[in-house]
């Protein structure tokens, strides 16, 4: 028998797809008549290999020399492979009779072993144990699946989708691949009909059981492949966009999807800065993580949290955009293909059901400006999030109380685009952060003022002082908190927190007097700026 450690210890780790893969799953799928996932077909693929693998070093093993089976009878000369020894190899020295009041006539024969021994075999016994020759597919030789696909499945599938992505015979979508040859004809008809029952739905996606109903699609045995045929038609044509979550298609026309999900507004996108983080100090990089800016790429604990709460960055407040995390990133829906997927927040308090998108590669959700508004949050306010009770659904718990007025840091915007910070008291609605609120009275102003900013040509660390130094009028010592100034430099340049605070600790102008505060170095700033 075949040992179960027949194969290499990196087999599965170092295996590359190849041609002999392909063509095999090719006739897998042909024989099938299913589109199937691509974690089925590698679990198809790996009881294969084994099979393949093992068939190779057990003809490997019988084309050294004869197979050792005790019935048989041999002659001097003869090259033989034992089994029973872990496939060792001999050669017949010597024969003679063989003496055994309990067994009938048989021969004994001297073999030289390979190792230098020589050892006695029995010869022409019929009734022996040893007389079942090994076939493939004994139990030793079996190889645990599940074990291989939990330590190997994910990387294993990854490098197969990559494989199959390259070949023109199996086409895929959603994770499910089926042979080209044998797809269900979809033409420009029957393409033409689904644009125009998506144009009815007016931007609501459907999926593709729903838009089949009113497709004359052709009639088959074989529903199941009728459907991905449209499916894949449908992925193929610029005009329809795939926005369902994993396991879920929906199909929606990217002409009607909003223009925030279509094309990152101006508001958050950000231009990469040189950055160094070995600059940045253990309470820096403990702020980092606390922010839950999109744009810090981050590890964070593998656990996942029932519930987060995040502070409200200006620039989300004001698209009604929300920051997908590293930390709050499993909370929301992903998908194997799809840049943009469309789900449901669900408001914690009243039930309230809201369309809303993931844009994955920018990691934001678009969707919330109604109900911001409706809850009278502000930057800075304090939300949690939660899973939903159904697949598809993220709740969403504004920490809101009675309307009170409060003390809290106010920004009013020039017609120049310069910023100037008070306290002054606002209607507030909701919990807040206090580094991070900022109560914006003329929205349309500071709109202006963030416009003039993109046009200006001031350099980073100019625009830094500018603002730190309006902060600092509104702390008795001259103080700033770099989360006040995060909050605040974000009025006019998107910005994730480490490249601010890697210029703080940098710059002469910025001294750090303790717990993450910074007072602005007048001196240093005129001899800088000289």
């Amino acid at each position: 028998m075949i040992p179960s450690s027949f194969l290499p210890a990196d087999y599965w780790q170092s295996l590359e797809i190849n041609k002999y893969d392909t063509d095999f799953l090719l006739s897998y799928l042909f024989e099938l008549e299913t589109p199937t996932q691509t974690k089925e077909l590698i679990s198809a693929l790996v009881v294969e290999r084994v099979r393949f693998e093992q068939e190779m070093i057990l003809e490997k093993r019988r084309g050294s020399g004869k197979i050792y089976l005790p019935k048989e009878k041999y002659k001097i000369g003869d090259e033989l492979t034992f089994p029973a020894l872990g496939w060792k190899k001999g050669k017949v020295l010597s024969l003679r009779i063989g003496k055994n009041p309990e067994v009938d006539e048989f021969e004994v024969m001297t073999v030289a072993m390979e190792d230098g021994n020589e050892s006695l075999f029995a010869m022409g016994v019929d009734e022996h144990a040893l007389n079942i020759e090994n076939k493939v597919g004994d139990a030793d030789g079996e190889v645990d699946l599940v074990a291989v696909m939990d330590s190997f499945g994910s990387a294993l599938e990854e490098k197969l989708a990559t494989a199959l992505e390259a070949g023109d015979e199996l086409v895929g979508i959603a994770d499910h691949w089926f042979p080209r040859a044998l797809l269900v004809d979809v033409n420009i008809g029957h393409l033409n009909l689904a644009e125009a029952i998506l144009d009815m739905a007016e931007g609501e996606p459907l999926d593709t059981a729903e838009l089949m109903k009113d497709i004359d699609m052709p009639e088959g045995d074989n529903p199941a492949l009728t459907e991905f045929s449209l499916n894949y038609a449908l992925q193929e044509d610029p005009r329809f966009d795939e926005v369902g979550s994993t396991g879920k298609i929906l199909w929606c026309l990217e002409r009607l999807e909003p223009e925030e999900v279509r094309d990152v507004p101006e508001m958050l996108r950000y231009t990469p800065m040189d950055l160094d983080r070995s600059t940045l100090t253990e309470e820096m990089l403990a702020l980092e993580a606390k922010l839950d800016d999109e744009l810090s790429k981050i590890s964070v604990e593998e656990i996942p949290a029932k519930t987060a709460t995040i502070s409200l960055l200006y620039p989300h407040w004001r698209l009604g955009t929300f920051p997908i995390s590293e930390r709050v990133r499993s909370f929301f829906p992903s998908a194997y293909e799809s840049p943009r997927i469309r789900f449901t927040f669900v408001d914690g308090a009243s039930g309230k059901k809201m369309p809303a998108w993931v844009v994955k590669e920018n990691s934001y959700v678009y969707g919330l400006k109604e109900w911001y508004e409706e809850k009278g949050l502000l930057p800075g306010s304090l939300i949690d999030i939660r899973h939903g009770k159904s697949a598809g659904e993220v709740i969403i718990q504004a920490q809101t109380h009675r309307s009170k007025r409060d003390w809290v840091r106010t920004v009013i915007a020039g017609t120049d685009g310069g910023l100037v910070f008070a306290t002054l008291k606002h209607v507030i609605n909701a919990n807040f952060d206090d580094r991070m609120i900022l109560a914006i009275p003329d929205p349309e102003a500071q709109d202006n003022a963030w416009e003039i900013a993109q046009k200006s040509e001031k350099q980073f660390d100019t625009i830094v002082r500018s603002v730190m130094q309006e902060l600092t009028k509104l702390n008795s010592q001259g103080h700033v908190h770099a989360q006040e100034l995060y909050s605040a430099l974000n009025l006019l340049k998107r910005c994730p927190p480490a490249p601010l605070f890697s210029l703080l600790v940098t710059r002469p102008w910025a001294e750090h007097v303790g717990d993450l505060y910074f007072h602005l170095n007048d001196e240093a700033t005129i001899k800088e700026e000289v």
